[in-house]
């Protein structure tokens, strides 16, 4: 039988951590063919996020250095699933759908999948300088690796673990959601596609405090990867 791992990074996300994990279509992804692996990577939360992933049935681990970067790596780590797909604990990504993503990757057989966010965007769901940010984000890696992707920021991906091996994944924080589409689709050139979806408004407070912060680290990051691997 085939497995899915369904990793979930979550810092203090009481809010939305429950219903994201009851939204997952687990029912669905079983006929499929899939045992399904519910994995939430707590990042060092203090309002009880990983007791309530546990009562809603996730298995959980702890990483308690904070960072995207560094509660995604471990969550691979311990992911056992053929196949990871990725959302966050906010109610923003439609888990709902995993099972017609995984089903893309499979039909068109498929190494990588990337979703967009700007496809179907509910209103308030991001906000106008974070659209420019990702906007500019996204054009720089297009002139700089060719990837024709409207979306480089997304972090609900789809992909086939036994591609983890191959990528070169240094950053601990939020740029390893492009580097991880530039290692798996540029520099290891694997099939991949991107897909539009449904992006909601999200439960709980940003981790977004400083935008433009967040905006130049990634955009230094993606000309560096560009230079130096």
């Amino acid at each position: 039988m085939k497995t899915i791992s369904i990793v979930i990074p979550a810092r203090n996300e009481r809010d939305g951590i429950e219903q994201t994990i009851q939204a997952i279509p687990k029912l669905e992804l079983e006929n499929m063919g899939y045992e399904v692996q519910i994995l939430v990577v707590d990042n060092d939360s203090n309002d009880g996020t990983g007791e309530l992933a546990k009562k809603a049935g996730a298995e959980v681990i702890f990483e308690p250095r904070h960072g995207y970067g560094r509660a995604y790596k471990a969550g691979f780590a311990h992911a056992t699933g053929d196949v990871i797909a990725t959302a966050d604990a906010d109610l923003t990504y439609p888990v709902e759908h995993i099972p017609r993503l995984v089903g893309i990757l499979e039909k068109e057989n498929l190494d990588f999948l990337t979703t967009n966010r700007f496809a179907l965007m509910e209103k308030g769901a991001m906000s106008f300088p974070n659209k420019i940010g990702n906007t500019i984000l996204s054009l720089t890696v297009r002139i700089l690796f060719g990837l024709r992707m409207r979306d480089v920021e997304s972090g609900m991906w789809i992909f086939r673990k036994s591609i983890l091996d191959k990528l070169k994944l240094g950053s601990d924080m939020w740029p390893l959601s492009h580097e991880l589409k530039i290692e798996a689709c540029y520099f290891n050139r694997c099939r991949w596609k991107e897909v539009p979806i449904y992006y909601k408004a999200r439960s709980g407070k940003t981790k977004l405090v400083n935008i433009w912060k967040v905006f130049f680290t990634d955009l230094l990051h993606i000309i560096k990867k560009r230079i130096i691997r």
